[in-house]
């Protein structure tokens, strides 16, 4: 699909994509996705990643996605799956993996679930410090139908404090089923 069928489709549908113009010339980052709250999220990703030029970004989702018969089309949509029944330190391994690209993005929806949960899994948190990356905060609300890209934001050497400002920027935003927020 092409990048102007992806933003005809989105306009269709009323949505709109509001990036922050710092996002253009980074190589390698981390996007948060939130409020993740439906499975619709998937689809409305994928537009507005073709939308917005962003190829180079793929996304991690859970192994099951990735079995026969429809693994393939994860695959190729850009997917990496995740085993999510061991513990296999897949925080060094996504650090390594950005060490071994120029460019290399990833979304991922710090919820780590479309249920209601109280605070984000810190995965993606420490990838980006490991990795040395910026992460992008991307808000899906669902009640404006707007996909807005924030500022870049750079990890500190204060987790907990910088988990919690990340965490503020989505308390607001409303996801397809509101009452799964954050």
């Amino acid at each position: 699909m092409t990048s102007a069928i992806s933003k005809w489709i989105l306009k269709t549908l009323g949505w709109k994509i509001v990036a922050a113009e710092s996002l253009l010339p980074i190589p390698k980052f981390i996007i948060i996705v939130a409020p993740h709250t439906s499975n619709w999220d998937f689809p409305l990703g994928l537009l507005v990643r073709k939308a917005s030029g962003l190829d180079l970004v793929k996304f991690l989702g859970k192994s099951s996605l990735f079995k026969w018969p429809f693994g393939w089309i994860f695959k190729s949509l850009g997917g990496f799956p995740v085993d999510r029944s061991k513990s296999n330190n897949m925080v060094q391994s996504y650090i390594e993996v950005f060490n071994r690209f120029d460019r290399f993005a990833i979304v991922l929806a710090p919820e780590g679930t479309r249920r209601k949960v109280d605070h984000f899994k810190t995965g993606f948190y420490f990838i980006a410090k490991g990795a040395n990356v910026p992460i992008i905060p991307c808000q899906f609300d669902w009640e404006h139908k707007e996909v807005r890209f924030l500022e870049a934001f750079i990890p500190t050497d204060h987790a907990e404090m910088d988990l919690e400002y990340l965490e503020s920027l989505f308390k607001n935003v409303k996801g397809r089923h509101p009452e799964n927020g954050i």
